[in-house]
């Protein structure tokens, strides 16, 4: 059975008893805690947490997954993957456990010709925790599993909670035996790898606290209402299914496989080192795929340093197969066709997710050029200092700055003889993790407990946000925090957060800066907000000082923002849409929008294109735009299904969360977005559009910046004193101002090439006599000293050559010159032959000049050259190399 049917016979099964179908919510998570959703409840969690009602009592999903964890692992074992599919249902007070279980045993046990999957039961193994005899009796009694294949295991193995104070619950897992050529019988107790899990049920019923690990914390109590938490692995199933010994011998995952087999001519099961690649490759390649696919770019933080991560490591294990020339195009295709019979819209995407891959895989080729120069003067630093260890910070430096994989950077120091520091390596990372993770959840929270707001919405409700219709309304304080923490009342002069009933206050999202403003209390006090976040769905929390008074939970306020600073943004705001638009025109739909910021009188605009728009290009997109304000078209607002709203023809966003019911802002006849922003009224409103230029923020991804409205005019106002200026000082008119200019700079830069020419002569005059005044060290020809400071590398290099040139007859002969350049020392040092037969390299020479100028430096035997950061120690490394040449000579 393929793993297309597997995934709909799931969701046909459950949506006949009942079930709402939900689809997979994007890879991106909607939650600070997480880069990317990693588990099949993760878009479910706001539900289990009470912060919003769910749509339906019962509901069922197939849900995209990745966990990077253990990436590294990634190949070395057939368990380890960082993609997969998780089959849920989900009952929210509704069903308890006798319904999960009697649902599982249907679904697993009927035949393929009646809707199931049609496994053995005898070969079912089952699992329940220690003391809910609850489940053991249902699975004994009602659906009639012999009592000698149902085992009792620990809170390790078969308790849930989220790892945080909140529901919990024991688990009952459904496992398959695969018979004994996978290991000893005994059940799962005894051999997870012969009875292989495939489907886990968690029984919310209670309440926990905290405590550390997944063991140690209390039982508060029970839950007001119990619910189900179901998750089957479908890769798992399908291994079952389709009869092969792993998951990537399963359909979406071989097909990986044998394009790359094709590519190499490496046979899948030929060699462990190679079948390593293979499943690192088929993983990987799927993976990037569909995280491409949910609008993940390469980058080098968060998630797009994820996605370039494992990109890198695929391209990297299909040149260690032998490939040679790009070979992502290929591998993306066959994913792309396999996994678009589940996923339809990585077929209607294909051109953009094959763009960006393209474009990182270009990147990467280019980087590892770039890169091994790097780590190669990395090597000969680390060999010069005696060293055997390459550092941390340089591995982390190749990593952070040329994209090396760890691997790639292991395998290249120990070709050298070297090993590298991984534990600080390691450690770089980890810092570079929670620092990116602390401020996306500091930015979100600020600092304080999730839980005090969820407290809030759960006594209060949802934030009305009123900021559509009105910029100013009655409200009450329903919830108020000082330094993160619930108090009842604030004093004049601290920071608070707090949280209205109603509000006209726009809470930052979808690329739109926070409304500014202020709360005023009937009791005279003053709350000055500046920033407005929503730190749990639903809940908008404004963060201020108190000015005056003191503001107390429960009173009456009246709040009113920033009406300048909101229309600004608005015409912000507006303007990006039409430049979205206006960009999808010029360059295709793979300018997809990739991230926005719209503040007051500026935004900027990410999109996916693989190369730099022409300015010619840019030019027409500018024009467009400013055409359209000129047309006056109306902007509306309209609240509609997300099914009416793909119809219309309606452009999402990718990695924003949307509902069943959506917000479509529509402008005129030329754009239909969702949106949940605040817009002009009409066009003509936004005045005028400047576009400021583009930019590359990452691997396929661009960025426009411009200026809207008085801030768009104050720009070319300047610009156009800044041409008055030049017009009087070139004597021309506007348009003779380029060919004027280029002029110029044309007779700036023959006059440059003069001077260096003078200057060249002038050192090379220098040549004879330092070569007749060489001292005899030992029968060698010793050049040593400094030349005028400012004299350039090359210069130096061909001072050097010369003078090596005119030691006269068969000497040996070493030229060691120093200099002074940008205040930096610099040195040059060359050898002929007969002093190289003396065992006399320059690039040993340079090393020892260097490490005492406090740089570093390398080359060839010939010729090297080096430099450092001290000026002042010149005269030591001169005698430094005195002293060599006498030790060697």
């Amino acid at each position: 059975m393929e793993s297309a049917e597997i995934r709909r016979r799931w969701l046909s099964f459950f949506e006949e008893r009942g079930h709402a179908v939900v689809p997979s919510a994007s890879l991106i998570a909607d939650d600070p805690t997480l880069l990317l959703v990693n588990a099949g409840m993760v878009p479910f969690k706001p539900y289990f947490l009470g912060e919003t009602k769910p749509p339906a009592p019962r509901a069922t999903s197939v849900q995209k997954c990745v966990r990077t964890p253990d990436i590294e692992e990634v190949g070395k074992t057939t368990r380890h993957g960082t993609f997969f599919q998780m089959c849920g249902n989900f009952s929210f007070g509704d069903y308890f456990k006798e319904g999960a279980i009697k649902y599982a045993w249907e679904l697993l046990t009927s035949s393929v010709a009646d809707g199931g999957y049609g496994l053995e039961p005898e070969k079912l193994w089952i699992t329940v925790y220690l003391d809910d005899d609850e489940a053991e009796t249902i699975w004994r009694d009602v659906i009639g599993v012999p009592a000698e294949r149902i085992q009792r295991l620990g809170k390790k193995d078969n308790f849930w909670s989220m790892g945080v104070p909140g529901p919990c619950g024991p688990c009952s897992e459904i496992n398959y035996d695969r018979g004994p050529e996978f290991g000893v019988e005994g059940g799962p107790a005894v051999n997870d790898e012969r009875y292989v899990e495939i489907w886990n049920l968690v029984f919310m019923q209670y309440e926990r606290g905290a405590g550390d690990g997944k063991e140690d914390f209390p039982i508060l109590g029970d839950l007001p209402s119990k619910n189900i938490d179901t998750g089957l692995g479908l890769e798992r199933l399908a291994m079952i299914l389709q009869g092969v010994q792993n998951m990537y011998e399963t359909d979406t995952l071989r097909v990986v496989m044998d394009k790359a087999t094709e590519l190499t001519g490496v046979r899948y099961g030929a060699a462990q080192n190679t079948d390593v690649s293979m499943r690192v490759v088929a993983d990987h390649i799927r993976t990037s795929v569909m995280l491409i696919g949910d609008g993940v770019t390469p980058g080098n933080e968060g998630r797009g340093y994820v996605l370039r991560r494992i990109m890198r490591r695929a391209i990297r294990n299909m040149r260690l197969m032998g490939a040679t020339g790009p070979v992502v195009q290929d591998l993306v295709d066959v994913v792309i066709n396999t996994m678009g019979q589940q996923y339809p819209e990585l077929v209607t995407d294909r051109k953009r997710i094959e763009t960006v891959a393209l474009a990182e895989e270009a990147a990467f080729l280019k980087a590892v050029k770039g890169g091994t120069n790097i780590l190669d003067t990395a090597v000969t630093e680390t060999k010069a200092a005696g060293g055997t260890v390459l550092s941390g910070d340089k591995a982390f430096l190749l990593h952070d700055t040329w994209g090396f994989p760890i691997d790639l950077t292991l395998e290249m120091a120990a070709e050298q003889g070297l090993s590298v520091d991984e534990p600080g390596f390691r450690r770089l990372m980890q810092e570079q993790r929670d620092r990116a993770k602390a401020d996306a959840k500091a930015k979100k929270t600020g600092h304080a407990d999730v839980s005090s707001y969820r407290e809030i919405a759960d006594s209060a409700g949802a934030t009305e946000f009123t900021g559509y219709a009105t910029n100013q309304g009655e409200s009450t304080i329903v919830g108020l925090l000082v330094n993160g923490v619930s108090a009842p009342a604030a004093s004049e002069g601290d920071d608070v957060e707090v949280v209205l009933d109603r509000t006209p206050f726009y809470a930052e999202g979808g690329g739109q800066l926070a409304d500014q403003g202020r709360i005023k209390l009937d009791s005279g006090a003053v709350i000055v907000v500046r920033d407005v976040q929503q730190p749990v769905p639903g809940v908008s929390v404004h963060k201020g000082s108190v000015q005056v008074g003191e503001v107390t939970v429960g009173a009456s306020a009246y709040a009113a923002i920033d009406v300048n600073r909101r229309r600004a943004i608005a015409r912000a705001h507006s303007a990006t849409h039409l430049t979205h638009q206006a960009l999808r025109d010029a360059l295709g739909p793979t300018a997809a929008q990739a991230g926005s910021e719209n503040s007051p009188g500026r935004f900027r605009f990410d999109f996916g294109s693989p190369n730099a728009v022409p300015g010619a290009v840019l030019t027409d997109v500018e024009q467009k735009i400013n055409d359209v304000l000129s047309r006056e078209l109306d902007v509306t607002a309209e609240i509609m299904s997300i099914d009416e709203a793909k119809k219309q023809g309606a452009i999402a966003e990718f990695g924003e969360k949307y509902g069943e019911r959506v917000r479509v802002v529509t402008i005129g006849d030329f754009s239909k977005e969702l949106c949940g922003g605040t817009h002009v009224a009409n066009t003509a409103q936004l005045g005028l559009v400047k576009l400021l230029g583009e930019s590359s923020i990452g691997s396929g991804v661009r960025r426009v910046e411009a200026l809207v409205g008085v801030d768009a005019y104050n720009f070319l106002a300047k610009e156009h004193t800044v041409v008055a200026q030049l017009q009087e000082l070139v004597k021309g008119r506007p348009e003779e101002l380029p060919e004027k200019i280029a002029s110029m700079l044309g007779k700036l830069k023959d006059a440059e090439k003069e001077i260096e020419k003078f200057r060249a002569e002038k050192v090379l005059q220098a040549a004879a006599g330092l070569a007749e005044n060489a001292q005899d060290i030992k029968g060698v020809a010793l050049v040593v000293g400094t030349v005028p400071d400012g004299t350039g590398a090359d210069d130096l290099r061909k001072l050097v050559l010369d003078v090596r040139g005119r030691i006269q007859g068969d000497r040996a002969a070493v030229v060691a010159l120093f200099t002074t350049a940008n205040d930096r020392p610099l040195t040059v040092i060359a050898t002929n032959e007969a002093a190289r037969e003396r065992g006399l390299k320059a690039g040993d020479l340079v090393r020892t000049a260097a490490k005492t100028l406090g740089g570093g430096g390398g080359g060839k035997p010939d010729v090297a050259q080096g430099g450092g950061q001290n000026p002042a120690a010149i005269p030591d490394a001169i005698a430094a190399v005195e002293r060599l040449v006498v030790e060697t000579a």
